[in-house]
């Protein structure tokens, strides 16, 4: 709920991404013997495989936050609505936290949060770097306190 209440600020306390947009240098099929490196290069592929829906929208979300960092270091609420949407969720239920504070100025951070098979998949874009995690449904059935959407 902390993160969620500091996502309705503009603050963030994501830390550094869960999910890495990486997949594990080793290949099975480079050992024609089996033996310890295929055992443990199958459980790395094995591991790197989503295995839920949040997880396999973790990772799409990931790519499209990362192509918009790439973009733009800053983006807006539209532009991270859009990469929730360009990733599979419904942009009219993507929760997303402010752009400017009160004062006008710009935030450090934008998150967004969709609910994907009752969980709440948050991503953020800050300074061109992204952050992607999952965290559970609030009993209200969204992601952030407030209404951000």
């Amino acid at each position: 709920m902390l993160t969620a209440s500091l996502a309705f600020t503009g603050c963030s306390a994501l830390a550094p991404p869960a999910i890495r947009a990486e997949n594990p240098t080793e290949n099975p099929a480079e050992n024609p013997v089996g033996g310890p490196l295929a055992s443990a290069a199958a459980s790395a592929n094995q591991a790197a495989k989503p295995t839920t829906p949040a997880q396999a929208y973790a990772a799409k979300l990931t790519t499209a936050l990362t192509a918009l960092g790439k973009q733009v270091a800053a983006p807006s609420r539209d532009q991270l609505r859009s990469a929730f949407a360009g990733a599979g969720a419904d942009a009219n239920t993507v929760e997303v936290s402010i752009d400017k504070t009160p004062t006008g100025l710009a935030v450090d951070a934008v998150e967004g949060a969709a609910v994907v098979d009752r969980v709440c998949v948050i991503g953020q874009v800050r300074a061109g770097a992204v952050h992607v995690t999952t965290l559970p449904v609030l009993d209200s059935g969204r992601c952030f306190v407030g209404d951000q959407r």
